[in-house]
């Protein structure tokens, strides 16, 4: 018994010590593998390269619709994803509106090592280079976040004036998702790059449309639902039946609901 005791406390210390010094590496997936990213037909795509306060060079593109001086939205992608591919998308998500999607860094050909304190600083470099282009109407300005770009957007929104905030399969802090994740170990106190959503979440006074999927396991709706209570400004939900964290974006009404709250807000 004082053997296998033993065991399960070294196994117990052994989970603590990879949330511990592993997490970047369980938290930052880096993007996986995909084709070129496109644009819409009757779109212009521009390669752009921003400067990060620190000299880190990170890489996107910018999808820009046939229309003069555009609305924007500027897309923080998920965990694994190759944010620059989904500009393919930009018309049926966002209608006449440009889009920006960059990728982290150490994502893509983005340079340096993703942090939350690093991602925090790249999205306000992001954002006053959208506000330098003048072919651009900064002062119609929406941020998109999916999963972990929801923690990015939100701390963007808490810093820098936007029109409204779009969140796909957000969480309330990655601390809490951790928890759930990994209820035996004091989870919450592990992990470093908390992107604590929820604490920032009463000051923001700005128009929030919330989507999550009733299947979702890797972020259960009910942590989108607790940052949504707490949201400072107007909130709409959408919850898509049938739907997981990964393929909430295929289901139809998933563009729609976009399109229909930014006509309405910018």
């Amino acid at each position: 018994m004082k053997a296998i005791f033993v065991a399960a406390i070294a196994a117990y210390l052994a989970v603590c010590a990879i949330l511990w010094f592993a997490q970047e590496r369980l938290i930052f997936l880096g993007a996986l593998p995909n084709p070129p990213p496109t644009a819409p037909p009757g779109w212009r795509l521009e390669r752009v390269d921003i400067g990060a306060a620190d000299g880190t060079r990170l890489e996107g593109v910018l999808a820009l619709p046939p229309v003069e001086r555009p609305a924007i939205v500027v897309y923080f992608g998920g965990n694994a994803e190759e944010a620059t591919t989904h500009v393919r998308d930009a018309a049926r998500f966002y209608g006449a509106r440009a889009v920006l999607a960059v990728n982290y860094r150490g994502y893509g050909r983005s340079g340096g090592k993703p942090g939350e304190a690093a991602l925090a600083a790249d999205a306000l470099a992001i954002h006053d280079w959208v506000l330098a282009r003048a072919d651009l109407d900064g002062s119609r300005m929406a941020i998109h976040g999916r999963s972990l770009g929801g923690g990015v957007a939100v701390a963007l929104a808490a810093s820098r004036p936007v029109k409204a905030l779009v969140l796909t399969t957000p969480f309330d802090s990655l601390a809490a998702v951790a928890q759930f994740h990994y209820p035996w170990v004091p989870a919450g106190l592990l992990i470093r790059h908390r992107f604590d959503s929820l604490a920032r979440a009463s000051e923001l006074k700005l128009p929030l449309l919330v989507v999550t999927a009733t299947a979702d396991t890797v972020i259960p709706p009910a942590h989108a639902d607790r940052l949504a209570a707490a949201w400072g400004g107007p909130v709409q939900a959408l919850r898509l039946q049938n739907r997981d964290h990964n393929d909430v974006s295929l289901d139809p009404l998933f563009g729609p609901a976009i399109a229909a709250f930014l006509d309405r807000r910018l």
